[in-house]
């Protein structure tokens, strides 16, 4: 059977890509390049470069991209969460039936989506400890090198430079950038990481504190100092650093990361160097008060000298005095000895030296009294224990033994007296030989003729007058060195 032919139409018939290419033709055409306001969500950058967002409102959401070779002419990164108007042209993606806008421009909805992207800033950096006034440093107080970063054609650098003159001559560094548009914020971030970089003592100075400044303008054209790039370059800058962005209402995040913020570039230049004529006022200051303290202190002491001068004797008086005292005192020294020389002979004179025979008698009673006493103390001991135990038991053999041994050592100890004493010497036919004072002689030579002598022998003295000195008698044998020392 046949098929019967397809019933005849005027709706044209087109293909998939035939449509879609007709879409993207209408689209394009009817809108050509639009500008979009909404909020950047879903935003994705790929590793070849491209971006990928979306754009929201309250009611609707458009998906936009950004080719990888727009993404280096952009002025404002795009971020979630921030309002742009993006300027670009609508287009389709036939694959997915989808249609996107292609995003060659980026700018911020007004002044309130910039405020708020700075607050997000601001809430980052601050938890990240990049605002905590522990991390401040104190500027140099006269620094030698001032480096400045800021544009070289305008009047923040004239100001820099005509005020540091004024208040004291100091070198000065340029670095100059652009402080807005496109490309600015990485510049000025380069330029702070550059003079950070510079080595100490090198062919170019390295500064001793920072000046960033620029002039007054909009939210707009101070957005570059409002970067993440720049806010982390001065945070991070070894080198101190002022900020003096805009005027003094102004303030960007580069303010909160700085050590030191500046209403205006001239008041960054007089907190960068002091003034000279100050300096100069305070030393001269100074010196006035350490005059009148050096002066005070100086009559201070005089005084305190004048006062010890009237409490000192008269030394040279003093001295007289002393001296007098010791020539009498040389004078009645000879005397003075020789009296107390003859008061200490006459003390000891009385004094009679017992023989050690005495002393050994003495200890001989003492050793009977004990060996008495030891027969007692025998005889007791046997009357207690008579019926109790045999005799026997009662040894004296310890106490004779010990009683012996303090005997042997008595003995030996008075033989040693013996020896050594000057009457057992008599004993043995020497004599001693003193004059009318108790003086002991020596010698014949000391004699002299008439002079009454006394000679002490073993048993007693009897006086002699000397005749005067005999002849000298031969040589006689010489004795042991004891008997020779005896004599």
């Amino acid at each position: 059977m046949d098929t019967p032919p397809p019933a005849s139409t005027n709706v044209p018939e087109y293909a998939v890509s035939e449509i879609a290419g007709a879409i993207r033709r209408t689209l394009e055409g009817a809108f050509g390049r639009v500008r979009v306001r909404g909020e950047i969500t879903e935003c994705k950058r790929y590793p070849s470069g491209h971006i990928y967002l979306s754009l929201k409102d309250e009611n609707a959401k458009l998906e936009s991209v950004i080719w990888r070779t727009s993404v280096s002419r952009l002025s404002v990164q795009p971020e979630n969460g921030v309002e742009v108007i993006a300027t670009g042209k609508l287009t389709t993606y036939a694959d997915r039936s989808k249609y996107q806008l292609v995003i060659d421009r980026l700018e911020f909805a007004g002044e309130g989506a910039l405020l708020a992207r700075i607050e997000m800033l601001r809430k980052k950096l601050l938890a990240e400890g990049l605002f905590e006034e522990g991390r401040k440093r104190p500027l140099p107080r006269l620094p030698l090198v001032v480096g400045v970063v800021t544009s070289e054609a305008g009047a923040v650098i004239q100001d820099i430079r005509t005020t540091i003159l004024r208040r004291f001559p100091r070198r000065l560094i340029l670095w100059p950038v652009p402080v807005q548009g496109q490309g600015a914020a990485e510049k000025i971030a380069a330029a702070i990481e550059g003079f950070g970089r510079l080595p100490i003592g090198g062919p170019i100075p390295r500064p001793d504190v920072l000046i960033v400044a620029r002039g007054g303008g909009s939210l707009e054209d101070l957005m570059a100092f409002n970067e993440e790039v720049v806010v982390r370059a001065a945070a991070l800058s070894p080198i101190p650093l002022i900020s003096a962005v805009g005027h003094e209402t102004d303030t960007t995040l580069i303010d909160f990361a700085s050590d030191r913020r500046a209403p205006t570039p001239t008041a960054a230049a007089e907190l960068a160097v002091p003034a000279r004529a100050d300096l100069l006022a305070d030393l001269a200051q100074r010196e006035a008060r350490l005059r009148g303290a050096v002066v005070r202190q100086l009559r201070a002491a005089e005084t305190l000298l004048l006062r010890l001068e009237r409490r000192l004797p008269d030394v040279p008086a003093r001295v007289l005095d002393l001296r007098r005292r010791l020539d009498e005192a040389g004078e009645s020294l000879p005397g003075a000895l020789t009296g107390f020389i003859a008061n200490r002979r006459a003390a000891l004179a009385p004094l009679v030296v017992p023989h050690p025979r005495a002393g050994i008698e003495a200890r001989r009673h003492a050793i009977a009294l004990l060996e008495g006493r030891k027969a007692a103390a025998f005889a007791r001991i046997v009357q207690r224990s008579r019926g109790a135990r045999p005799l026997q038991a009662f040894s004296a053999a310890p106490v004779e033994a010990l009683l012996r041994q303090k005997r042997e050592r008595l003995e030996g100890l008075a033989a040693r007296l013996e020896a050594g004493s000057y009457q057992s010497v008599l004993a043995r036919g020497f004599a001693l030989v003193r004059d009318a004072e108790g003086q002991t002689l020596t010698r014949a030579a000391d004699i002299g003729a008439g002079a009454k002598l006394s000679i002490a022998f073993a048993d007693g003295a009897v006086g002699a007058t000397a005749d005067g000195p005999a002849a000298k008698a031969p040589r006689a044998k010489p004795r042991p060195p004891a008997q020779e020392s005896l004599l």
